[in-house]
């Protein structure tokens, strides 16, 4: 390499590094900004405009704490039809299994707040059934959470044939 070549390398780098501290610095800003509430404001703002922050320090308090909690779920998954065939689904882990048709299976799910920010999800795959017209088809499927039925498919033989639902 050249002297040039050398010299074009060395301040490649010292660029690369400098992106790399701007942006360390920008996510340890970040991450202090979030324990530290971020908002920057003292509450002034709230008693100017005529709100009490006593008010909004209990209301706030109350929607954190709802947050900061677990829910439980009840989760039913239904597959329908006649005969026997496989089901594959997600009800917490991930099963499959040979069953009777109709079949249904009901399962309680907790989740953490974080889990329910990003969402879990619960699905039932039916296997192949056959259906009134003689053909072999993927079976109808439901999922119903908290007594509300949230997805349901009529099976068929055209087409994906999966109930999937996001709890959160």
């Amino acid at each position: 390499m050249t002297h040039d070549a050398h010299r074009v390398m060395s301040v490649r780098r010292g660029g690369n590094m400098r992106r790399v501290m701007t942006v360390t610095a920008l996510i340890a800003a970040a991450g202090l900004m979030t324990a530290c509430g971020g908002s920057g404001g003292d509450g002034d703002e709230k008693e100017r405009a005529g709100g009490s922050t006593a008010a909004s320090s209990s209301e706030a308090s109350s929607e954190a704490s709802s947050e900061g909690e677990d829910k439980t779920y009840e989760v039913t998954l239904e597959v329908g039809g006649q005969g026997k065939s496989s089901v594959y689904y997600t009800l917490g882990t991930n099963s499959n299994e040979q069953v009777t048709l109709p079949w249904k299976k009901t399962g309680k799910m907790t989740l953490n707040p974080t889990e329910r920010k990003v969402g879990i999800l619960v699905s039932v795959v039916p296997g192949p059934v056959k259906l009134s017209n003689g053909q072999l088809g993927a079976a109808p499927c439901s999922i119903t959470v908290d007594g509300k039925k949230v997805v349901e498919d009529e099976g068929g033989v055209e087409g994906a044939h999966t109930c999937e639902y996001t709890l959160n």
